[in-house]
């Protein structure tokens, strides 16, 4: 179980509280705008890599864009019809004001409890260069994605891997996109998703939500803080996956939050990772957890300063539109709970 040093968990989106941010620099809100949409996608993808091989493979795929924390962030989620089968993956942004840059990372659907390591970068005009590490097959590489002529009709990426730090690079990987749609349109859900994935089905859509939150944990506190948020909820990955997308009125400052959830077929549980405008250099560590059977109470565990805290998120009036959730959290391992966040959500759309 990997230590989060985080202050605060959002049921929401699983999303922790971190200290107040620097200011977003709002330039960059309008970076990725050229992406938004949906689009057809012709791929061309070595097969194999880092061997001298010439062989390509050419298939189809389709992806839909959005943007998350009013433009500081974003999320696409991919259909690739791959020789071998389709599968889903899915990209996730965040831009990181002290850097100049964004990250970018990419999960593959068929992998649910990785994330890859971001590669990091930006824009100059309409080229767009990232770089980051990973290892391929064991053998550590430099990976980069390049985006090319991106305010032209038809957009194209693609991604090389070097084994010299840079010096060299073999392209392994291109897309070129052909946009069908100006707005992101969620991609038809996979015919084999198991049911426990439609678990956060009542969420999806748009959502005021009016937030009551103790201030001090585990202290005997009783004074609240209220304030107000926007939620965004779509579904990923054929509906084994959704996005929450999330911006806080206060009490401290406005940020954004985006949430991600993954359900794990194999193991039976959901993943949670959330990126906090606030702090977006770095992905949080994946959080799993699970619904109490035939109910709406789901339970999560992680570590606080080496102390285990468990999470209970209560959900009612989910067949509503003003569905209701209540967050409590356990230091005894469950015996004695603490309410510590109460959130009254409201349909929009």
């Amino acid at each position: 179980m990997k230590t989060l040093t985080r202050r605060d968990m959002i049921a929401l989106g699983a999303a922790v509280a971190l200290p107040s941010p620097s200011l977003f620099a709002a330039a960059h809100e309008q970076d990725w705008d050229w992406l938004l949409g949906s689009w057809d996608v012709f791929h061309s993808r070595l097969k194999d890599r880092l061997v001298g091989s010439n062989e390509w493979q050419e298939f189809s795929g389709k992806s839909a864009f959005w943007t998350t924390m009013r433009g500081l962030g974003n999320v696409d989620d991919n259909s690739l019809q791959l020789p071998a089968g389709d599968y889903r993956g899915l990209s996730i942004r965040a831009f990181d004001p002290v850097t100049g840059s964004w990250a970018i990372w990419w999960l593959d659907g068929r992998n649910p409890e990785r994330i890859d390591p971001p590669v990091r970068g930006g824009f100059k005009g309409d080229e767009g260069e990232f770089i980051g590490t990973d290892t391929y097959k064991g053998t550590p590489v430099t990976v980069r994605f390049r985006w090319h002529e991106v305010r032209s009709k038809r957009p194209w990426w693609d991604q090389a891997f070097s084994t010299d730090g840079g010096k060299t690079w073999e392209i392994n990987w291109r897309n070129y996109f052909t946009r069908t749609s100006s707005s992101g349109i969620a991609l038809p859900r996979l015919a084999e998703a198991l049911p426990e994935a439609r678990a956060w089905d009542f969420l999806q859509g748009k959502w005021q939500v009016r937030n009551r939150r103790l201030r001090e944990k585990f202290v005997g506190s009783t004074q609240w803080d209220e304030f107000g948020s926007t939620l965004d909820n779509w579904q990923v990955l054929g509906g084994r996956g959704n996005v929450s997308d999330i911006w806080f009125d206060g009490p401290e400052t406005s940020r954004g939050v985006t949430g991600l959830r993954v359900y794990n077929d194999e193991k039976k549980e959901w993943l949670f990772w959330q990126l906090d405008g606030r702090a977006p250099t770095n992905m949080s560590p994946a959080m799993p957890g699970k619904f109490v059977p035939g109910t709406t109470t789901f339970l999560l565990t992680y570590l606080l300063r080496d102390k285990t805290i468990a999470v209970r998120s209560q959900w009612t009036r989910t067949n509503t539109p003003a569905p209701r959730c209540e967050q409590a959290e356990s230091m005894d391992g469950g015996r004695s709970w603490e309410t510590n966040w109460i959130a009254e959500l409201t349909r929009v759309a």
